[in-house]
Formats: structure tokens, C-alpha cells, sequence
């Protein structure tokens, strides 16, 4: 009766053991198979040339007041030119309610989505992101920001997007949700989380949305190998490339150590910086399996026009070998290529990225 028992016991922890390791084996199958679908590949790379909606929605100001205000021609403007996707950098969390609900004004959501729809019925695909909200990086908040109790930046986030994705659940396909615009700071070590935590809020009511996730640190593509991304394969990754920093943010007046003007663009080793980023983004993207999109990058205004283009062109063409589409920064502000004043295209500027010469 002993022993019998004994060789129950035995054989019950042995069956835990064999249970326990093919659970584990499992697991780690699946982490390393991880990789995008079919449908993320191909969006990818459909999305073609894309422009970014700048200053319009990720100002702290209502509706871009004091800055830029969304002409209805520009939808078509943008669209005739020939461009496949707009970005839109929305701030809402600086219109929303300071509380932990985090409650979307509706006059500001109304805007931003009639302008989502606009490009959508032209057939373009829309990137549709979170933006500054300074106070969840850690930054020093700016004039018209409002401050909310830290303690309530991570839960206002995913509320935030709570109510963005069950709003747009109906949306085209073509609508690509960013979780969030160039996390830095405080951000480095809590992204994965807070991305995962993200995601999961929008899988409620988008099971099948296309999502997008960058790195930490602004975006950096030399930090996607510390980007672990949620078992999920209707992704793609974004990084930003604004290398070398020096030329262009030449002159920005936000920046903190403003930069000397006069720096122009592009020889051996700017070009070396340049593409290095984009390199490392290309091998990442083979190695790991998820499509890799430039969702921002330019040169700001304080530039001189020639190297503006030089560096445009040099940027098409790196991404253009190593299959990664874009979205310049971006329409019609500081680094814009379209002068709202004298309503026409910066035709050099358009040109040099491989955009047709509009009569």
C-alpha cells in the first residue's frame, strides 16, 4: 500500500513536470514565431508617400488658434498632391477633462474626426495619434497646458484612448491608430507597459485595427531592440529620424540649446548619420518580422532650400531601398512644404521627394 502510494506520487508530480514544461515550450515558441500578419505587411506597404498634419491638432491652443486653422481645400490640396496617408497629431489630452476620466471635449473630438473622415472618403490612409502630452514624458509643461495630478497621467491615457477607439470603431480599415507620439523621459522605462496596457484598452472595441508602436526615446530606431511589443500581429513599428539634429533643427526656437544657423546638408558623414538609423530599422525589421514605418522626419525652416532637398532626396532614397515608407514633417508650418500664405506648393521642396510637379 506504501509503496503504491509512492509510485503515485511519483507519477503525479512527473505528469505536473511534463505539463508544466510543454506549457513553458509553448510559450516560448509562440514569443519567438511572434510576427506581423499578412495584413500589416501589405498595409505597410501600400501606404506610400505621407505627409504629416502638423501644428493643427497637437497644439495646446483650440482647434490650432493662434497658429494654423484647417482650410477645407487643404483636405483636397493634400490629396490631389498625390499623397497615399496623412498623419494627425491630435493633443487631447490638453482637451480633456484634468480628472482620472480624462472626459474628450466633444466640439474639439467632432473636428478631429470630421477631419479623419474627409481624408479617409479620398481614399487615403490616416494615422490617427496620441501627441504631447508633456506631463505623462515628465517635461516642463508650456503656456496654455494644463497640469493634472500625476497620479492619474497613466490612467488618463488609457481612458483617453478608451473613448478615441470605441469612437472610431466603425472607421475604414485605412484608419491606423499610433498609441502614442515619441515617448522619452519618465517614459523609457514604463513604454512597454504602458503600450501593452494601451493596446489592450483598444483590442476592446478594435479587435482587428491596425496599431501602431514606436520605440522609446523620441522614436529612436536605436532603441527598438528595447521595444518588447504585445503578442499581437496586426502591428507596425514607427520610428522618426531627424539625423543629423544639428542641421535640422537648425534655428528651432523650442529647442532647448538653440542651434547656430548657416549648416548645410548633406556630405559623407551627415549622410552616414542619416541613414545609419535607417540601417538599424531595416535590420530589425527583417530579423523581427513587423513592417517598419518613418512616421516623421524633415528639416526645419532656418535651413537653407538646397539642403532641405539634398536632405529630402537623400532620405526618399535610403527608404526607399530598404522598403520603408514615410510621412514628412510636414505640411504647411515651420519645416512645411506647402506656403499657406501664398496657397501653393514649396514645388522644390514637394519635388524632392519624389512628388509629381503639380500644374
Amino acid at each position: 500500500m506504501r509503496i503504491n502510494l509512492i509510485f503515485k506520487l511519483i507519477f503525479a508530480f512527473l505528469i505536473v513536470i511534463t505539463i508544466s514544461y510543454l506549457y513553458v515550450a509553448k510559450y516560448y515558441k509562440s514569443a519567438e514565431e511572434q510576427h506581423a500578419s499578412a495584413y500589416a505587411m501589405a498595409t505597410a506597404n501600400a501606404m506610400g508617400q505621407g505627409i504629416n498634419l502638423g501644428d493643427f491638432y497637437e497644439t495646446p491652443y483650440a482647434d490650432g488658434e493662434l497658429r494654423l486653422k484647417l482650410q477645407p481645400d487643404y483636405i483636397n490640396v493634400i490629396a490631389n498632391a498625390g499623397f497615399k496617408t496623412v498623419r494627425i497629431p491630435v493633443r487631447w489630452s490638453n482637451h480633456a477633462s484634468v480628472d482620472g476620466a480624462a472626459r474628450i471635449d466633444e466640439v474639439f473630438a467632432s473636428k478631429v474626426e470630421q477631419t479623419v473622415d474627409a481624408f479617409l472618403a479620398k481614399g487615403m490612409y490616416v494615422v490617427l495619434n496620441m501627441h504631447h502630452y508633456r506631463q505623462l514624458d515628465g517635461d516642463e509643461l508650456r503656456e496654455h497646458e494644463q497640469s493634472v495630478n500625476p497620479d492619474l497621467l497613466q490612467m488618463r491615457f488609457l481612458n483617453m484612448w478608451e473613448q478615441i477607439a470605441t469612437r472610431y470603431a466603425k472607421k475604414s480599415p485605412r484608419l491606423i491608430f499610433e498609441l502614442y507620439n515619441e515617448p522619452h523621459n519618465q517614459l523609457n522605462n514604463d513604454w512597454n507597459q504602458l503600450a501593452q496596457a494601451g493596446l489592450a484598452v483598444v483590442r476592446k472595441s478594435n479587435p482587428k485595427r491596425l496599431v501602431m508602436i514606436g520605440p522609446a526615446h523620441w522614436n529612436s530606431a536605436y532603441y527598438l531592440n528595447e521595444l518588447v511589443l504585445p503578442q499581437d500581429a496586426d502591428l507596425i513599428v514607427t520610428i522618426h529620424n531627424y539625423e543629423p539634429f544639428e542641421f535640422t533643427h537648425q534655428g528651432a526656437e523650442w529647442v532647448n540649446s538653440k542651434l547656430s544657423t548657416g549648416i548645410t546638408c548633406c556630405d559623407a558623414k551627415q549622410e552616414a548619420r542619416a541613414v545609419s538609423k535607417l540601417e538599424v530599422a531595416y535590420r530589425w525589421k527583417l530579423e523581427k518580422g513587423y513592417p517598419v514605418w518613418l512616421g516623421e522626419f524633415g528639416a526645419y525652416s532656418k535651413a537653407d532650400l538646397n539642403s532641405r532637398m539634398r536632405f529630402n532626396q537623400m532620405m526618399v532614397k535610403a527608404s526607399a531601398e530598404r522598403n520603408i515608407n514615410w510621412a514628412y514633417w510636414e505640411f504647411a508650418s515651420g519645416f512645411g512644404l506647402y506656403d499657406s500664405t501664398e496657397k501653393k506648393w514649396r514645388e522644390g521642396l514637394l519635388q524632392s521627394l519624389g512628388m509629381p510637379l503639380l500644374k
